[in-house]
């Protein structure tokens, strides 16, 4: 059965996208389920960073179910409903204030490789495979879209990548700066979890801050909302855990972080 599900795992939530007949492709109701998921996971305190991952070890997410394709998108409200629920789900992990990483093993393509770019940091296998074939199914990028891309890979591989609709690899990925770190199979899971428990481990008020911070420097100037960073930097400085924090140093010790 496609759907999307969500559980937490010690400090670190995790989501998972299930259609594993299709590659973990996702349906309407799929990419419907994933936001308020992602806020769910926002909202729990012991919840300190949330992964995005495809079920099973063949894919990510290919892409949308395109057997969808004609019935939720050929009249004007169809497409109208399917278009907004998409982009709902591209914003939910911008909109999550904890770290939200997407862990790709295999196939990301289309709308997986447009969830995984509106995640803050992407984690691959080595043998993981990547493609925007927009072109090649007639498909209008939405522009929404196309600026996350901008922001994660530049002008010019932004424009390889879509006018080509190319296949390419874990290599060209890391080259491109799409994902951070690349990892054998045999490595993946170790690497990525251990890479969660390190930032598990770290002030909650902090990583808010430094997203929300980043998140506005992204932006054009005009569209900045640096008073909100100011607050949320200014709120990690009046918090307990800054005195723990400097407490835990002077005491040569790891800190206990609550964000509060």
């Amino acid at each position: 059965m496609p759907e999307v599900t969500a559980r937490r795992d010690g400090p670190i939530g995790r989501v998972v996208i299930a259609h594993p007949e299709k590659l973990n492709a996702m349906n309407l109701a799929m990419w419907e389920a994933l936001p308020p998921l992602l806020q769910a996971l926002d909202a729990d305190p012991e919840v300190r960073l949330v992964v995005i991952e495809g079920e099973g070890e063949r894919a990510f997410v290919a892409g949308g179910d395109i057997s969808e394709f004609e019935s939720q998108r050929d009249a004007a409200e169809s497409r109208a409903r399917y278009d907004a629920a998409v982009e709902a789900a591209y914003l939910a992990p911008g909109r999550c204030g904890k770290p939200v990483v997407a862990k790709i093993r295999g196939i990301c393509m289309g709308g997986g490789l447009g969830l995984a770019a509106a995640c803050d940091l992407r984690f691959c296998t080595d043998d993981s495979r990547f493609r925007m074939p927009a072109a090649r199914l007639g498909l209008g990028y939405g522009a929404g879209g196309v600026d996350r891309f901008l922001t994660v890979l530049g002008l010019q591989n932004t424009l390889d990548v879509f006018f080509s609709a190319r296949v390419f690899d874990a290599a060209d990925a890391l080259r491109m700066g799409f994902v951070t770190r690349v990892e054998p199979r045999a490595s993946f899971d170790a690497a990525v979890d251990a890479w969660c428990e390190m930032v598990a481990q770290n002030a909650p008020l902090t990583l808010r801050a430094v997203k929300l911070t980043t998140a506005q420097l992204t932006r054009d100037a005009a569209d900045r909302d640096m008073a909100a960073a100011k607050a949320a930097i200014a709120a990690c400085f009046a918090s307990d855990d800054h005195l723990e924090g400097a407490r835990a140093f002077m005491q040569k010790r790891p800190p206990v972080f609550t964000g509060r």
